[in-house]
């Protein structure tokens, strides 16, 4: 069946986007300090008389291209672990790399790790690549002259430096991140606002619940367990309390058609309130009253992910036969260094991406790489040494930033440059050519690998999960109802019931995005079940929406509501439903019938149930 014009579109492979400038948001500011991070070590190591030991440096100042949205306090914690991280894994390499085999076994698990944890741990980009390509830098760098230990300690010196880099905000601006989050949640809130009543009134309206789910992540998840009262926290809280209120009228607004006048504008003016440190006096948050909890915390993200169908789990298991299979052909080849090779399969599969733009990522790779392996002989030609080289690897680095969203294969070129000055250890290379030809084949066929093995562990069940996300979701469903049922809106247990509700329902767009993104066959299956996704995000955000109505509401309110829930067995009746329709999504067939339900879910479930006649496999 053709694609519903309201529902994402499906990602095509596009050739033109290797010309293509998409816009990006301020980028300057991350780009500076990447390349003040970058030009620092090899500046020390100039005057210290030790190129090759600054140049070591330079990976640990990869440290500065993580957490750049984060709290300051939580990034301090972020990028320490992630300095001493590089540190960990060059020195492994450095320990293993005379011993050929080890040293590859040990890329290896380094790589599946790194997978899965930056995965897991949503860390952001980029990602596991990096500690993959420090471990096998520690294998290949030319530094004869020093022991493991002082590499590690070399790499740990310039990750140090960059974290120093990227706290320095803190003493200029404290609560920027947060300030930053709440003002991003207030324009997608406006936005919903505005879309109400229109076609793209679902895709905004989860647009709007991701950047509140942040904003709430950012004030709650990222911050320590005891936070000063009546502080600027407690005021940006407040604010996104009022935000999220809005929101819940925006839901209720779009079930009954009625307008919505102003809340745009309210929005809008709550934002402008979050970006000034000097804004508009807004009550505090009662420091007693529950808040959302925003994503999962380190143990249950770990928990999460190790369920057999996690997206974290699937891009671990195809990193892992990946980087091995590399391994294996580097071996079998006997490639210079094998290590390129699994680096690049790693780099096409670590961030679990669909097979479309895992594909599109992948071409770009190889474009970019070889049009930078001619920028790379050029400077490697040139020889730069002490501040030019610094200046260099400055410039290449703040271009990196600049263009990696823009346009990727474009970032390629500068990331391939600057990857090969670094490996080169500061020392004339007497064969360029040579150098730039392995560099090359190895990054093609680390690519075709990467492909391969994404197209083999594809089965449908794991490129289109749309039927077991739905039925997770309407579980998660059921658990948040029964606590409303028991006048509950505000326990600690409610707000963690709420909040899976909230990862299952984005779990369900981001299953459909996936599966319109694998192959043709999986793609058609996937947007038959569009009506179905739309139906379960509506049900799922109109009892999300009810709960901070309630919270509003007061008690006599709550009551009342889990009087009507609770009657005549309802939630009883609620359960059978779902299991009926559950029953339905993982048969792939529409139920006879749609048990009696309680007044108030009535409608969303018996739009569900309807949604269940499109279903075509």
């Amino acid at each position: 069946m053709p694609s519903d014009p309201t529902a994402p579109r499906a990602p095509l492979l596009r050739w033109n986007m290797l010309f293509q400038l998409r816009p990006s948001g301020r980028r300057w500011p991350i780009a500076v300090r990447a390349a003040l991070s970058m030009a620092a070590p090899v500046v020390v190591g100039w005057l210290a008389g030790d190129e090759p030991a600054g140049l070591l440096g330079t990976i640990g100042a990869f440290t500065a291209l993580y957490a750049t949205d984060r709290p300051y306090l939580n990034r301090a914690i972020i990028l320490a672990t992630i300095a001493l991280s590089f540190a960990a894994a060059i020195t492994l390499g450095a320990l293993t790399k005379d011993l050929h085999i080890l040293a590859l076994v040990v890329v290896l698990l380094i790589a599946v790790a790194a997978t899965f944890l930056c995965n897991a741990l949503r860390t952001g980009p980029p990602g596991a690549y990096m500690f993959a390509l420090a471990c096998a830098a520690g294998t290949a760098v030319p530094t004869a002259h020093l022991s493991p230990w002082q590499i590690g300690g070399l790499v740990l010196a310039g990750g140090a430096f960059a974290w120093c880099v990227q706290m320095a905000g803190a003493l200029i601006a404290p609560r920027a991140p947060e300030r930053m989050a709440v003002s991003s949640a207030a324009e997608a809130v406006a936005r919903f606002a505005e879309a109400v009543g229109k076609p793209s009134e679902d895709l905004v309206r989860h647009v709007a619940a991701l950047a509140l789910n942040n904003a709430w992540t950012v004030l709650v998840g990222f911050q320590p367990p005891r936070t000063r009262p009546n502080g600027e926290l407690s005021r940006l809280r407040a604010l996104t309390r009022q935000l999220h209120l809005l929101f819940a009228e925006g839901i209720n607004a779009g079930r009954s058609g009625r307008a919505l006048d102003d809340v745009a504008a309210q929005a809008r003016t709550l934002g402008a309130q979050a970006k000034s440190a000097k804004g508009a006096r807004t009550p505090v948050v009662d420091d007693a009253m529950a808040l959302p909890l925003g994503h999962l915390g380190v143990r249950d993200s770990l928990r999460e992910s190790l369920r057999w169908d996690s997206p974290a789990l699937l891009a671990t298991f195809r990193v892992g036969i990946a980087a091995a299979i590399a391994a294996l052909v580097g071996v079998a080849f006997d490639l210079e260094r094998a290590y390129w090779t699994m680096a690049a399969a790693v780099l096409v599969l670590h961030q679990g991406l669909d097979w479309t733009r895992t594909l599109q990522r992948g071409i770009e790779r190889m474009a970019g790489t070889l049009i930078g392996l001619v920028l790379a002989g050029l400077l490697l030609t040139a020889h730069p040494t002490g501040l030019w080289l610094a200046a260099s690897l400055a410039v290449i680095q703040f271009l990196i930033e600049m263009t990696v969203v823009r346009n990727y294969a474009l970032a390629v070129i500068f990331i391939t440059a600057a990857a090969l000055m670094i490996a080169s250890g500061g020392q004339p290379e007497n064969d360029v050519a040579h150098l730039l030809w392995v560099r090359g084949s190895d990054t093609i066929v680390g690519c075709l690998i990467g492909f391969a093995v994404h197209l083999l562990t594809a089965p449908r069940s794991l490129a289109v999960p749309l039927p077991l996300r739905i039925v997770e979701t309407l579980a998660a469903f059921a658990s948040v109802v029964e606590h409303l049922a028991k006048g509950d809106v505000g326990s600690q247990a409610m707000m963690e019931a709420r909040r899976k509700l909230q990862i299952r329902t984005t779990a369900v767009l981001a299953a459909y995005e996936a599966g319109v993104g694998a192959t043709a066959g999986d793609r058609a299956f996937a947007e038959s079940l569009w009506p179905t996704v739309v139906a379960t995000q509506r049900l799922a955000y109109h009892v999300l929406a009810t709960c901070w109505s309630l919270e509003e509401a007061g008690p006599a309110k709550t009551q009342a509501t889990a009087a009507a829930l609770a009657a005549n067995d309802g939630v009883a009746r609620l359960r059978q439903a779902l299991v009926t329709i559950s029953r339905a999504m993982r048969a792939g067939a529409k139920p006879r019938s749609l048990p009696e339900v309680p007044d108030l879910l009535r409608p969303d479930l018996e739009r569900l149930y309807a949604s269940l006649v499109y279903r075509d496999r």
